[in-house]
């Protein structure tokens, strides 16, 4: 893999458990390439999530480090790194009266002010999704699990991140919603000439094989080889 195309890489990254014991993560090394759709499977609690976490830089690590585009990143740029490489969690927290309030507020922050709110952007992605404008004035406490996967999608995908951390984004949808879903992220992930990667926790084999081009395996905090 030339090292000139590589985004993203963590090299011998380790989390201890904080309530002692067992390493939680241990001695992860991963590239992430411009272009790479990748999958992590395992068993529950092999540290499918927490590698994902540690990728965005959301939790602490013990050994190891992440770099950015070949640079170890300092403490003072990981608000921007996190603006390149978002971290989507399986129950996102929604805090606004609406779904366009909350589609809104990440424009609210310093490290997206060059950025501006397209509501016709997202009635296009809502389109492609089947639902249309009247989706965005539904009240964030109606929502179900499904309708709040999807906001949350278009939340980052809005702000045009580099790379995808995807936690079983499409757990709660239907078959039919979840494809649509895919699709979506499949098609941002694939425009020519614009350097970007996802990387998707599932346990459906099924999505695995849509969705991802290459799959790794996590068994207790490890890469199985």
């Amino acid at each position: 893999m030339p090292t000139d195309n590589i985004l993203l890489e963590a090299k011998g990254i380790g989390r201890h458990n904080p309530n002692g014991g067992d390493w939680l993560l241990a001695d992860v090394s991963l590239a992430i390439a411009a272009g790479t759709r990748l999958s992590v499977a395992g068993p529950s609690g092999a540290g499918k999530t927490l590698l994902l976490r540690a990728l965005a830089m959301l939790d602490p690590l013990q050994s190891g480090h992440v770099c950015w585009k070949g640079h170890a990143v300092r403490h003072d740029a990981i608000p921007a790194f996190r603006s390149s490489v978002i971290y989507l969690h399986q129950r996102a927290a929604l805090l606004e009266d609406t779904v366009e309030a909350a589609l809104r507020r990440p424009f609210a922050l310093k490290v997206h002010h060059r950025k501006s709110f397209d509501r016709g952007r997202i009635l296009d992605m809502l389109g492609q999704l089947g639902r249309d404008a009247s989706f965005l004035a539904k009240s964030v406490g109606d929502l179900s699990g499904g309708e709040t996967q999807i906001t949350a999608v278009l939340r980052a995908l809005q702000l045009d991140p580099t790379i995808l951390l995807l936690d079983e984004p499409t757990a709660a949808l239907d078959p039919p919603a979840a494809i649509a879903v895919e699709q979506l992220l499949t098609r941002w992930a694939t425009v020519p000439g614009v350097p970007r990667a996802m990387v998707w926790v599932s346990h459906d084999a099924s999505q695995t094989k849509r969705v991802a081009e290459k799959t790794i395996f996590m068994e207790s905090g490890r890469m199985k080889t």
